[in-house]
């Protein structure tokens, strides 16, 4: 292996980990708080499609971002109010969510098909939103382990009938975490159109969504140990990818399957210990009266 090849490597493991990394984080909020979300591939989809979407219309990428952070809070409500409001089930409610993403992106960001932006602008080689993804997850490190909120969130994600007696309110706790869930997912999926590819194509995110939450089990509901599973996810990406630029003697097809083949590795390797790592009551709604 040249040292050029792995510098390129390594620049890509970090640049591709960076979307994956703010889904990943995301999605563990989400999770610490008993809620699981199949629906963060049809909440990245939306962030590239409006972050993507509103840079074209006003030339400011970090306009673009913001707006696909509001986007993704306000699709990630809908999935909040749909299981914490209504009861409904957890995984059907996020496969809705899921295809109504891939929906609502497709027509946001059919006019812009082809379009090409200028995005974020680079400091080192790497854009301002790789440079957040450590000391974010770090600070959400913090906020779940080191302060009474977190606590709290926690305490409703392990068992919401004992922080209810406590005097906490469940919902009003995983309303608040869904919505830092879907800030995060929609600015990965943002991060995809503004600031590494460009441009917008329909289903851009390619199952990186279920690679996130893939990554949760991976880092055992931590946030800094999301910085080093995204790193390897992205490698993964990136190291087919360059094999692909070289020419290398290997069907495309088996070289784009490797981060997925990671992913079951992952899921196969980390699933017998789920029950002592996960949230106790994650995928069981509460239905205390508040």
């Amino acid at each position: 292996m040249t040292m050029p090849f792995a510098a390129a490597v390594v620049s890509g493991s970090i640049l591709l980990g960076t979307s994956l990394l703010y889904a990943t984080l995301g999605e563990l909020v989400g999770e610490r708080a008993g809620i699981v979300n199949l629906g963060l591939e049809g909440i990245m989809l939306i962030g590239a499609a409006t972050g993507f979407a509103a840079t074209f219309v006003t030339g400011n990428p970090y306009l673009g971002i913001a707006v696909a952070a509001l986007a993704g809070i306000a699709a990630n409500m809908i999935f909040a109010y749909i299981v914490i409001g209504r009861g409904a089930n957890q995984l059907a409610a996020g496969l809705t969510l899921m295809f109504l993403g891939f929906g609502a992106s497709a027509l946001i960001g059919k006019p812009y098909a082809g379009a090409i932006i200028n995005g974020l602008p680079q400091y080192g080689g790497f854009d301002t939103l790789v440079w957040l993804g450590a000391p974010l997850a770090a600070m959400l490190w913090w906020l779940l382990f080191r302060t009474r909120w977190g606590l709290a969130l926690r305490a409703v994600g392990e068992d919401p009938a004992a922080a209810f007696a406590a005097g906490k309110s469940p919902s009003a706790l995983q309303y608040q975490a869904l919505a830092i869930a879907g800030f995060l997912g929609a600015i990965g999926g943002a991060h995809l159109s503004v600031a590494y590819a460009l441009s917008w194509d329909e289903g851009m995110t390619a199952g990186r969504g279920f690679i996130a939450i893939a990554l949760v089990i991976f880092a055992k509901w931590n946030p800094l140990w999301a910085v080093a599973g995204a790193l390897v996810f992205g490698g993964a990406d990136a190291l087919q990818l360059q094999f692909q630029a070289r020419g290398a003697d290997l069907s495309p097809f088996i070289m784009n399957m490797i981060p997925y083949l990671l992913t079951l590795a992952v899921l196969l390797a980390w699933g017998w210990n789920r029950r002592s790592a996960a949230p106790a009551a994650l995928g069981r709604n509460f239905f205390g009266v508040e």
